[in-house]
């Protein structure tokens, strides 16, 4: 155990709490040099503590962590070199700068000093002003030190809390870093998105494969929307921003900000945009811009387009008789139907207005589009709907016109609308529940100069 005295001496120079100033650890085991050395560090004003062996400067580097540590390395005992070897073998004092001091100037003393990690080699006897030359320079270095330590520590932790997720790409894509977020994102262990290529999340990238040439590509095209896939196989909707670090080794930043639920809303509300309210089946708006898309196709394959309009027949009377809740479920009932025979992506039903129902069939000829009609009509009939006030049957009923055309640059949609519907209002006035048709080329010259409705 040390005396009382040299403990007491020890932590004589601590400063009242709340005031730093740089601590050095002096380590010295002949009092003279010691005595000086403290003397001249106090003048400085630096917090001194002092021991004696290596065994004490040990202890005491664990307690207080000092700044600097000016150790003597011919001492019994614990030498010097051994001293700072275990110094820097500890996580909590492996940081500290160490001088070493010593009257072994050759050059393998010195050597060997640098090896074990020492900041710098001061050989006695002392010139003090470059001692405290050499102190206040490691000292600087080891304060920018810390202030780069500190900056990395928060930039680390920003990067760590970050709801975004973050990669650093190598040029050719492979992920060097992915952070907590972007394993979250994706369904991964920390660490298990290192090494993997980018190529293999992103399902698509547009116009551009998911390699070398992509990271180019995305760069400073700003975000876009990318699927990206989940280590559970689905995909994920992400928002991506490549940007270069614009270093020599050519990485890249990626964010990638999860958008799966705001897609899903967005989705939903397009969804609900394109459908009847009431029947669940496309609106009007939907099935203009359907019939647009298909009417241009048809023209460039040159294929038959065929439509439906059916219009439900004595729906007032139904209404006024069993009220307007009968009336909405019977609507609903015949879209069910309707839904049932448009089944093929180029196939189409829609509430039009009221009562009244589309039906586009793309690459249908006019014989297939009448039978399609005839089945929906028995469908519509067979439901079993009473219509106690009809006078065409006891059940309900409908009226369907059907138009085909193989368009041209030279016709209009309003042509297949024009026929469909006059063919509608003949099988009305046929005695209602029956199918008209029409084909263009042969009804049209007979119906243009006719009046739109």
């Amino acid at each position: 155990m040390q005396p009382i005295r040299h403990r007491m001496t020890d932590l004589a120079s601590a400063p009242p709490g709340g005031v730093h100033k740089p601590a050095i650890l002096i380590v010295d085991d002949a009092p003279d040099n010691l005595g000086t050395l403290r003397t001249i560090m106090l003048r400085e004003g630096y917090q001194t503590f002092v021991a004696t062996s290596g065994e004490r400067a040990l202890d005491i580097a664990q307690r207080i962590k000092p700044d600097l540590v000016l150790l003597d390395v011919v001492m019994p005992g614990i030498d010097g070199l051994e001293t700072c070897r275990q110094l820097k073998s500890h996580p909590a004092t492996a940081r500290i700068p160490v001088i070493f001091i010593s009257a072994r100037d050759a050059t393998d003393d010195i050597v060997a000093g640098f090896d074990i990690g020492a900041a710098d080699y001061i050989s006695k006897p002392l010139r003090m002003q470059e001692v405290c030359a050499r102190v206040r320079a490691q000292l600087r270095l080891r304060r920018n030190s810390e202030s780069q330590t500190e900056q990395a520590d928060r930039l680390r932790m920003i990067v760590n809390s970050m709801d975004q997720g973050l990669l650093i790409l190598e040029r050719c894509g492979r992920i060097q870093y992915a952070n907590p977020a972007c394993d979250r994102y994706l369904g991964y262990a920390p660490e298990a998105l290192v090494g993997r290529m980018l190529a293999e999340l992103l399902a698509h990238v547009e116009g551009a494969a998911a390699d070398c040439a992509s990271m180019q590509a995305m760069e400073g095209h700003g975000t876009r929307e990318v699927r990206i896939r989940h280590r559970d196989g689905k995909l994920r909707a992400m928002d991506l921003t490549m940007t270069p670090m614009h270093t020599a080794d050519g990485l890249y930043v990626a964010l990638l900000h999860d958008i799966t639920h705001h897609k899903q809303s967005e989705d939903a509300l397009q969804r609900a945009a394109m459908l009847d309210p009431l029947t669940q089946i496309a609106n009007r708006r939907h099935f203009d811009a359907f019939l647009d898309k298909e009417w241009q196709r048809a023209v460039r394959s040159a294929q038959p387009l065929s439509l439906l309009v059916l219009d439900v027949d004595h729906f007032k009377l139904f209404n006024d008789t069993l009220g307007h809740a009968a009336g909405d479920a019977c609507l609903q009932k015949v879209a069910e139907a309707l839904q049932y025979h448009a089944q093929r992506p180029t196939d189409l039903a829609a509430r039009y207005g009221g009562e009244e129902f589309v039906l586009l069939f793309a690459d249908t000829p006019f014989e297939t589009a009448a039978r399609q009609a005839e089945a929906i009509r028995d469908a519509i009939e067979a439901l079993a709907i009473p219509n106690p006030r009809s006078s065409t049957s006891p059940w309900l009923t409908a009226s369907i016109g059907v138009a085909t055309i193989v368009p041209t640059q030279l016709d209009a949609i309003e042509h297949l609308f024009v026929c469909a519907d006059r063919a509608m209002y003949a099988a009305k006035s046929g005695g209602r529940n029956r199918v008209e048709t029409a084909l263009i080329g042969q009804a049209w010259e007979a119906v243009k100069d006719a009046a739109l409705y």
